[in-house]
């Protein structure tokens, strides 16, 4: 039985689960939208391995990423959070979760949801790229550019232009599963 060929980053269990059920495939619900809006924000700096392991604390921690519960959250809650050891207790990281919940329902409510906001940056459909190695995925675009431009214009934090790029990866606004990756063969 052959081998199955997965992008050269999926070398762990769980990240070659989060490869083969989630990266890359097109996601519009609003919810898991914020979800990865956060979690991207979180992960900078670090591993997005690391965050993985943690986004079942990050879901307890952040209301099951309801961004109506998180626009909520008062220094008390963030001081809390604070002393969660299931998430990464960087408070800048903690209180931009808290703004971005604000501007994010503030987008939701201009735009009509979230999904259709953020999906305008590539056209409403994704891009599809087929890198061959890793050297080959930029770490910015045109389009990251812009999302990170208009997101920071409309009071978002930690949104800079690579953690836009990932963030569009993560939901499959750019399509970029290396070329030989059984993934790439099925879009």
């Amino acid at each position: 039985m052959a081998e199955v060929v997965r992008c050269g980053w999926a070398v762990s269990e769980g990240m070659i689960r989060y490869h083969d059920t989630e990266w890359g495939v097109p996601q519009h619900d609003d919810r898991v939208l914020f979800e990865f809006l956060i979690l991207e924000g979180a992960q900078a700096g670090l591993s997005w391995e690391t965050i993985l392991r943690k986004r079942e604390a990050y879901r307890k921690a952040f209301a099951g990423f309801d961004p109506k519960k998180v626009a909520k959250f008062d220094g008390k809650k963030v001081e809390a959070l604070m002393n969660d050891a299931g998430i990464v207790r960087n408070r800048l990281k903690v209180a931009g979760a808290v703004k971005n919940a604000k501007a994010y329902l503030e987008a939701q409510k201009e735009f009509g949801s979230f999904d259709a906001y953020v999906w305008g940056f590539v056209g409403g459909k994704p891009k599809v790229n087929r890198p061959k190695a890793m050297r080959d995925v930029p770490a910015t675009t045109a389009e990251s550019d812009a999302m990170s431009k208009d997101l920071r214009k409309r009071g978002f934090t930690f949104v800079g232009s690579t953690i836009c790029y990932a963030f569009m990866q993560a939901v499959g606004m750019v399509d970029d599963h290396f070329a030989g990756c059984f993934k790439a063969k099925k879009s």
